[in-house]
Order: structure tokens, then sequence, then C-alpha cells
């Protein structure tokens, strides 16, 4: 016989039966329950295997793309001691970003990992301005033949990835190598960035932190390279940092953005891209097409480069790419 439930119920409601169960067999029963949705959930994989991948992209959604500065946009300011990363950060707010990129050069004390104070103040003035922290990266060099240095570089990302988690930043972008060795084969290098890379998401992984490859023009050059390291690094904690202007050697560039679009899981948008190593005024309107086909939801961190006034230049260019957008 089920057994009446002895809780106090609201006026109207009705009783909940339970049934009974032998204590004997309570166990068994238990057991069965909590298969259910293990083997249901099994055979769902079995039937559809999920794709492995980090990117800003749910299938069915439109784009929502929402803006964010890089602050190496600040870099000769922030260097030479004109602006302090707080100031940078009160910058962006006021001419109305969504988020701020924070490399981690622009942490006091760098490579070594800032005091959780200073970590604490930046991530709580974002929160006061309204801004949400989107990322942030550090330099490495995968490229090189001393394992040694790779390993020492991988504990180096490793210990950003601890500073990111705790800045609330979702993303930590991380390089392949500063340049392809002469002597070695490209597939041994390609091999030592993988390995590099897969270490760095397995710690990222642990704290909750995406590493994203940022093609940078530097030992490796190609779309394909990037394309070929994501086949390879199969984890959703990895994804791309598809950086516009550092696809040099390409006649098409917005052809080359568009195949890498739907691996990213952050960007830097430039003004400048390069087409035979040439450099031409980026189209934004393009830039725009390519996210939305990519159905592309998260931020675009824009990043202004060379001379002029960066308060100036990050705020004519986020103008340009708010209308690009719109």
């Amino acid at each position: 016989m089920p057994k009446r439930s002895t809780r106090r119920l609201l006026p109207g409601a009705q009783p909940i039966l339970t049934p009974m169960i032998p204590a004997a067999g309570r166990r068994t029963f238990l057991n069965h329950v909590v298969a259910w949705p293990v083997a249901a959930a099994a055979a769902g994989l079995a039937a559809a295997p999920r794709t492995v991948v980090a990117r800003a992209v749910v299938p069915g959604l439109p784009a929502r793309i929402k803006t964010s500065c890089n602050l190496y946009s600040f870099n000769g300011p922030l260097t030479r001691g004109d602006m302090t990363l707080e100031q940078v950060i009160t910058y962006c707010a006021e001419i109305g970003f969504d988020a701020v990129d924070p490399t981690g050069y622009y942490f006091a004390g760098y490579p070594a990992v800032p005091a959780d104070a200073l970590i604490y103040r930046i991530k709580q003035l974002a929160f006061n301005l309204g801004l949400a922290v989107s990322g942030t990266g550090v330099r490495n060099d995968f490229a090189v033949p001393d394992a040694n240095r790779r390993d020492a570089d991988v504990a180096h990302v490793g210990r950003w990835v601890d500073v990111a988690a705790k800045l609330g930043a979702p993303v930590l972008r991380v390089f392949d190598g500063r340049v392809m060795p002469e002597g070695h084969p490209k597939a041994s290098v390609m091999d030592w960035i993988v390995d590099g890379i897969e270490r760095c998401v397995t710690a990222g992984a642990a704290r909750g932190v995406v590493i994203a490859l940022q093609n940078h023009n530097d030992a490796l050059k190609l779309a394909d390279d990037y394309l070929e390291i994501r086949r390879r690094v199969s984890s959703e904690w990895f994804g791309l940092n598809v950086d516009i202007g550092s696809l040099r050697t390409t006649d098409d560039p917005y052809a080359e953005i568009a195949r890498l679009a739907p691996h990213a899981c952050t960007w830097q948008v430039k003004e400048l891209v390069y087409r035979k190593n040439k450099e031409e005024r980026v189209d934004l309107a393009a830039v725009a097409r390519i996210l939305r086909d990519a159905r592309y939801r998260g931020y675009v961190p824009i990043e202004t480069l060379g001379p002029g006034d960066p308060k100036q230049k990050v705020r004519t260019f986020l103008d340009e790419f708010r209308t690009a957008i719109a």
C-alpha cells in the first residue's frame, strides 16, 4: 500500500503518495533510478556525438555582438606611465564599451602574478563601471626547441590562468611561438605547440578559463595552421582568438577570417588588414557580415595601433565599429 506523506499541505493541495519499498529492496530501486538518466545520457551521446569546441556560437540563435577594448591600444601611455590601468579602464567606460580586455603586461610586476588585492581592485573597478572583463592574455613561446623553456611557459600560462579566474576573465589569450626555428621540421614544431596548448587547456579547464590561441603572424602565419591546431586540441576549453590584422600572406584576408570565425571565442578587430603583406584599411562592414554569418555571440575586442592619440583613435574606431554592427 502506498503511504501518505506526513508533510503539511497547503489548502486545496493533494497529498503525495510514495510507494512502500522493502528496506532490502530500496538500494536496488535507487540504483535503477540513478542509472536511468545516466543510461539515457549515454544513449543520447551515442546517437548524436557532441562537437567538442569552445566558441561563442549557439546554433539557432543570431549573432549578438558586444564591444570590448583590448588595452594594448593604450600600450604607449601604459608603458610610459602616462596613464594607469585604472584610468584606461575608466576611459573605456566613459566612451561606452561593454567590456575591457586587460593584457597581463599591464599589471604591476608582470610576468610575476599580481597580488590578489590588485586583481580584485581591477575586478571591482570594472564592475562598478558596468564593464565586463572579456579576457586577458600573456606572452609565451611554444616554438622553441628547448623543452625546458616550453615547460616554463606552460607553468607561466598556468599561473595566469589563476589570475584570469580571480579577475573574472573567461578567456586567456596565448600564442604559438615567436619564430619558426631553423633546422626543425614544421611538423615537429607543430607538435611542440599542440603539446604546450593541451597542457594549458588542462590548467584552464580546472579553473573554468578558456584558452584562446591568437593568430599573430609569428611562428605560424596561415589560417590552415590554426585550424589544424583547433582540430588536434579537441577540448571545449580551447578556441581561437581571431586577429584580423595578422593574416598577412593571403590575397583575400576576409576569406581567411571567415574560415576562422566559426572557431572564435574572442577577437581582435584592428584598423588594418593585409593582402600579400600589403596593408589596407579594414572594411568593417565585411567583418560585421562575417560575425553575423558565423552567428558569433560574445565580446569583440577592438585594438588600435600606430601613431596618434590612443584616446581619440580608440573612440573613433569604436564609433566606426558600432556603425558597422548596428
